[in-house]
């Protein structure tokens, strides 16, 4: 299934896309889940009975006269790992850098996370505004020190992450959450979509475009740490509960990469693409 939060003339509900329409879940039953949360909270029983919700019989609205929002809402962590991809690693080797020893993790402040096609800021106080796409993980099911072996039957869904960061901020100390942590910096969506629909989530060709320029292409099978292994490494750290996301990295082809750097500037369209998840797209304003 894909799972959204979206807002319709003047209403945010929670659906399922099927095909070009989007089913009210929120009104498919007495008792259905209002958010995306409860649906995740509430297991294989509730997602089950969600999968029996068709049309013609609930109700349901043309996807393209919806707004959609950020998927899951009153999320508690949102968790990015940083160098993650070997071709990324080379990267900043080849600058002087040198790659991680252990897994190198970060938060993104929850307060960040926008809509997959809300506009992205370009802070006042920021000159070096940059990009990462991601596939982002969400928890589904609470866990705590849960094997690599285990970890993937966590999962609650798939969607795509745009990992928005201020260099100039991320430089200034050894902590990177305030370059990664601005209002509007966590575009996420389109929708979440169901591990059903994923059998291979180490498998999927990832593209990310700037006014339709291809800057960054990469398969998740680039991953240094798996999937898998960023779940069971954090749960030994802390419990993960439904909701929580999980950035898994980008590859090469962020705009600090180039020479001179290419950073993204007012009126830029950033488009992240996750073949199997679907796109997200967002454009960068001036911050008001």
């Amino acid at each position: 299934m894909k799972l959204v939060t979206y807002t319709y003339q003047g209403r945010t509900s929670i659906g399922k896309v099927v095909g070009n329409l989007v089913i009210d879940i929120a009104q498919a039953y007495e008792g259905a889940p209002k958010t995306v949360l409860e649906i995740l909270r509430g297991g294989q029983e509730v997602l089950e009975r969600l999968d029996a919700v068709q049309p013609p019989t609930a109700s349901s609205v043309s996807l393209s006269e919806v707004k959609l929002e950020a998927p899951v809402q009153g999320v508690q962590k949102f968790l990015a790992i940083g160098l993650n991809y070997q071709d990324h690693v080379e990267e900043i080797i080849k600058r002087g850098g040198k790659g991680p020893e252990h897994q190198m993790w970060f938060n993104k402040n929850v307060s960040c996370i926008t809509g997959p096609y809300d506009p992205i800021n370009l802070p006042r106080v920021s000159t070096a505004l940059d990009y990462e796409g991601e596939l982002g993980v969400v928890i589904g099911r609470r866990c705590k020190n849960v094997s690599e072996g285990d970890a993937l039957a966590s999962v609650g869904g798939y969607l795509v992450v745009d990992d928005v960061t201020c260099r100039d901020w991320q430089r200034k100390t050894t902590q990177w959450t305030l370059g990664k942590s601005f209002d509007t910096h966590g575009p996420i969506g389109p929708w979440l979509v169901t591990p059903d629909e994923v059998p291979d989530p180490q498998a999927l060709e990832m593209r990310l475009f700037v006014n339709g320029e291809l800057r960054q292409k990469t398969s998740t099978g680039g991953m240094v740490y798996s999937i898998a292994q960023q779940i069971s490494y954090l749960s030994s750290v802390m419990t993960l509960e439904p909701g929580d996301i999980i950035a898994t990295g980008t590859c090469s082809g962020a705009g600090f990469g180039f020479s001179p750097p290419r950073f993204l500037q007012v009126g830029d369209v950033v488009r992240v693409e996750i073949d199997g998840i679907g796109h997200i797209e967002n454009k960068v304003v001036a911050e008001e």
